[in-house]
């Protein structure tokens, strides 16, 4: 649970209010109501008005809510209030479109450093990083202070590189490796199996007759 007691779920949901409210404060909007943020997302306006009820009073009935103060405080209660820096250990293909995906410096995010434990790939450069051993990612992170780690490595060291990860004060991991890891208490998982998602879409094509 979050210090507000909130559900999983809606954890999720404030990031999508938070894209639509970042896209909404481009528009040059000041105000939007939760119809409007219904019809952006998809999710119903009771929902929205249920997710933010767990968080305080936000908005007047008939004229919703301040953009720019929702904005704010949703981003406060996220922690993207602040720059947060990310450790991406893997330096193969996935953890090169991760490293220059523009989208992470938008939300707040800033790839602090890339380790791998490829002896041919150490000291190349991906983007503007070079790639680090991932002996040295302690103590690194004894100076960076770095509590988000990325995992985009094979599934057989996925299990080592979030223990790693862990020992080096990393408090939130979002796994791509295709495998449920086990983290030490205090740490966080978040995973990601893009071969899943992929399946469950070849589910839902249309199907030949007969």
């Amino acid at each position: 649970m979050s210090p507000y007691e909130a559900p999983e779920p809606t954890i999720g949901r404030l990031a999508i209010y938070l894209r639509c409210l970042r896209q909404a404060a481009k528009e040059g909007l000041q105000t939007i109501s939760s119809a409007d943020i219904e019809q952006r997302t998809g999710i119903t306006s009771g929902q929205v008005r249920k997710d933010l009820s767990y968080f305080g009073e936000f908005g007047k009935p008939g004229l919703g809510y301040a953009v720019g103060p929702l904005l704010a405080r949703l981003s406060k209660i996220m922690r993207l209030d602040r720059e947060q820096k990310v450790i991406i250990v893997g330096g193969g293909n996935l953890g090169s479109a991760l490293a220059g995906y523009l989208g992470f410096g938008e939300s707040g995010f800033r790839i602090a450093a890339i380790f791998d434990k490829d002896e041919k790939k150490i000291g190349k450069k991906l983007w503007q990083h070079e790639i680090k051993d991932t002996a040295q990612l302690a103590s690194f992170n004894s100076g960076a202070g770095v509590e988000i780690g990325v995992i985009a490595t094979p599934a057989s060291t996925a299990q080592e590189v979030c223990e790693l990860l862990a020992n080096a004060g990393v408090k939130a991991i979002l796994n791509f490796a295709p495998v449920r890891l086990k983290p030490p208490a205090g740490v966080v998982v978040r995973n990601v199996d893009l071969t899943q998602e992929l399946e469950v879409l070849s589910y839902f094509l249309p199907r030949e007759a007969g």
